[in-house]
């Protein structure tokens, strides 16, 4: 269970719920297929898969869950050439156009038939919350998705107070003075091979360097023309990798070697032993990225966060 993107939401109050809790409200929303004509339809599964049986994963106080959704796929070409040869036939019996109005109604009723032999796609989200910490991370690789789930969950459990996290100052500002060594490089910030940079002018251009010393020449030119760093490789303490975004938006995440070999000491044969130690694993290292990368990047903006007394949050822990 190892996540390959992190988006992270951050609980903007004291948020506390148990696992038997979460589990509880999640029941009444599981996954049921789509009927037949449905388009599409999503629910709580077993993160376990057919290892588990309980819509909640508890590991150390972090609770694992996953969102399924189903969409009928219906060929568009196909769909459109039924519509075609219908019109055609109205117009030839009728002896009259067939407008837009109609032809959407002739799509409708044409969809509306071909679903029940529709074939179906299906995604799984992960997600888990973490109380103590203060966060939701969802494994996902763009904020549309993140939001589907953080959604689906407010839904089910009825309230659900996050939002990305904030910094002091914009992430692309850090980006661009890490690279032009305006800014110092923290010590667990080691640069990739990878970046994007943005012309800041509204038609401005996108530069894409990929396996590249992103201290070479080339990349300082553009910084010296105003260009901005808006994505970039990193590994971080040397254990994990990463491309971070101007969200805040975490993908193609990577563990290294020494948490492959920490799992490595499980025993195989046990599915359910695996996928715990992996998902403890990854959790704690996360615990330890999230609030060391948001320092990193300037600190925390926490002014909108409210604590236990229902007052302001400080600005630095």
């Amino acid at each position: 269970m190892w996540f390959r993107n992190a988006r992270v939401f951050r609980f903007t109050k004291p948020f506390n719920i148990t696992a038997d809790e979460l589990e509880e409200k999640l029941q009444a929303d599981t996954f049921k297929p789509c009927g037949p004509q449905e388009t599409t339809r999503q629910g709580w599964v077993a993160p376990l898969g057919k290892h588990g049986e309980t819509l909640v994963h508890s590991a150390n106080g972090y609770h694992l869950i996953a969102l399924r959704r189903e969409d009928k796929i219906l060929p568009g070409s196909v769909v459109k050439e039924l519509v075609e040869e219908r019109a055609e036939v109205i117009e030839t019996d009728q002896g009259r156009k067939v407008r837009r109005k109609e032809k959407d109604e002739l799509k409708e009723q044409v969809m509306l038939e071909m679903l029940p032999q529709a074939f179906s796609k299906n995604r799984r989200s992960f997600a888990y919350l973490a109380p103590k910490d203060g966060v939701m991370v969802v494994d996902a690789g763009s904020a549309k998705q993140a939001e589907e789930i953080a959604s689906a969950l407010r839904k089910s459990i009825g309230s659900l107070p996050v939002r990305p996290p904030a910094v002091e100052q914009a992430p692309v500002f850090t980006f661009t003075g890490w690279l032009d060594e305006s800014i110092d490089l923290p010590a667990q910030v080691e640069l990739g091979d990878e970046c994007e940079l943005k012309d800041p002018a509204e038609d401005g251009g996108v530069v894409r360097c990929k396996g590249m010393n992103l201290q070479a020449d080339e990349i300082q030119n553009h910084l010296q023309a105003g260009m901005q760093v808006t994505k970039l490789a990193i590994t971080w303490d040397d254990n994990v990798s990463f491309v971070l975004d101007e969200e805040l938006g975490i993908r193609r995440l990577k563990f290294g070697e020494t948490l492959q070999e920490q799992l490595d000491n499980v025993d195989a044969d046990d599915a359910l032993a695996k996928f715990d130690a992996s998902f403890s694993l990854m959790t704690l290292e996360l615990a330890k990225l999230i609030p060391g990368l948001l320092e990193a990047l300037g600190g925390e903006d926490r002014s909108a966060l409210i604590d236990g007394e229902d007052r302001p949050a400080p600005v630095s822990e």
